[in-house]
């Protein structure tokens, strides 16, 4: 079994837009069942939209403009990307988070090229992974665990390969303290992190006033007639996940109590 470490750069940006954003630049370390890295993927992307980086990616990733125009576009750069990966014979992704599998589903479908193979593989979250590991509740950044690990830093954070490269150190690190039972398939989610966090903070909300959690509140008091959550797919999915998070507070609570 090898692990791909895997992390991707896209256009986002800090202004609004319907058009979508693209993953920029892909990179990854395979690392063999001795945890030995054994070869690299780097590329850039020449992306659809917004082929003219903005200045707070230029400054966020360092990648030079003249790199960008002169990148192959997505659907060659994911073809030689799962031809790379077919290398192993079998293998896990590791992550930091859940967004690097799902940019690259959605631009494998912008491009209308078949999405079968991602949402088949197997991933790993390393920063659910870590979070279990370090028995704390909030997010850390790939710099800050290697802080916290005592690991040197090397290369440049939002740069794919040098990430990737910092992500296989963090793993390596608490390979053994980790259940890789938690493996993941991708699945689409029509939530974001913002409205996952809204409903965290309701339920700390409620409680805090000695008000039972309860969806009906919820809803009337943060969804009604707002346009963002017209999709009944999303709201069936923030309830599934508001009364998963009232299930888990009320486990706590009684642990706590005991």
């Amino acid at each position: 079994m090898d692990y791909i470490v895997l992390d991707i750069e896209f256009n986002g940006r800090k202004f609004a837009s319907e058009l979508p954003m693209e993953v920029i630049e892909i990179g990854a370390v395979r690392l063999n069942g001795s945890l030995e890295r054994i070869d690299e993927f780097s590329a850039l992307i020449k992306p659809v939209y917004f082929a003219k980086l903005n200045s707070f990616i230029k400054k966020k990733t360092g990648i030079p403009q003249e790199d960008i125009d002169t990148a192959s576009r997505f659907p060659k750069v994911h073809n030689d990307f799962v031809a790379w990966l077919k290398k192993s014979e079998s293998f896990m992704l590791i992550t930091w988070g859940g967004e690097d599998m799902k940019r690259i589903v959605l631009d494998t479908r912008m491009h209308k090229l078949d999405d079968s193979f991602w949402m088949a593989a197997d991933y790993f979250d390393l920063l659910k992974g870590y979070i279990r590991f370090k028995n704390v509740t909030n997010d850390v950044s790939v710099e800050a665990a290697l802080q916290e690990l005592d690991i040197p830093a090397e290369g440049s954070a939002h740069r794919a390969l040098d990430d990737a490269r910092m992500t296989a150190e963090v793993l390596r690190k608490i390979f053994d303290g980790l259940d890789f039972e938690l493996k993941q398939q991708y699945k689409d989610m029509y939530t974001n992190a913002k409205e996952r966090r809204m409903v965290k903070n309701a339920i700390r909300s409620m409680k805090a006033q000695k008000i039972v959690p309860q969806w009906e509140v919820f809803a009337e008091k943060y969804l009604a007639g707002k346009a963002t959550f017209e999709d009944v797919r999303k709201v069936a999915e923030l309830q599934q996940y508001f009364e998963a998070e009232v299930e888990k507070a009320g486990k706590s609570s009684a642990g706590q109590a005991g």
